[in-house]
């Protein structure tokens, strides 16, 4: 059984919407690419034909891969969570101790991550570590340069 991850309705229709678009439009492309390949005579040295044939198996295996994400989906009433808290879905704001730097991070289920629009997993080492902290908090975080520090400035929703 597969670990179960917790998204926001918005975060779950996306994903949603993503498998709909791999399975009614990318599947029958792909498949007519092979079938178009397959046409044209000798399978054997058709590089068209393979390339199709490991487009059909990477595809497939990313819709495997996001049924299996949406199966284990479960989405989370932020109304009902705790804000004094860091949790998932919490919009957190940390102060690095060492060099006062200022970050803000929202964070959110593996699939959702983005950093480069401030979504952070919560299996991450930085989201691991900001888990159930409060304001004021110190969390200090093993990265792989060693331990980093984070003042917990503010949370929330």
């Amino acid at each position: 059984m597969s670990d179960i991850s917790y998204y926001s309705v918005e975060g779950l229709k996306k994903l949603k919407d993503e498998l709909v678009q791999l399975e009614q439009i990318e599947r029958p492309r792909v498949t007519q690419e092979i079938a178009d390949a397959r046409d044209k005579g000798d399978l054997s040295e058709n590089a068209e034909y393979h390339a199709a044939k490991e487009e059909q198996s990477h595809l497939e295996f990313k819709i495997a891969k996001l049924k299996n994400v949406i199966s284990s989906a479960r989405i989370i009433d932020e109304s009902q969570l705790d804000t004094s808290k860091i949790l998932i879905h919490s919009i957190v704001k940390i102060k690095n101790t060492s060099n006062g730097m200022e970050f803000s991070y929202t964070l959110v289920a593996d699939s959702e991550t983005d950093v480069r629009n401030g979504k952070l997993s919560v299996n991450s080492p930085i989201g691991k570590g900001l888990l159930g902290k409060e304001v004021g908090d110190i969390a200090e975080i093993q990265v792989p340069n060693g331990i980093m520090k984070f003042e917990v400035v503010a949370i929330s929703r």
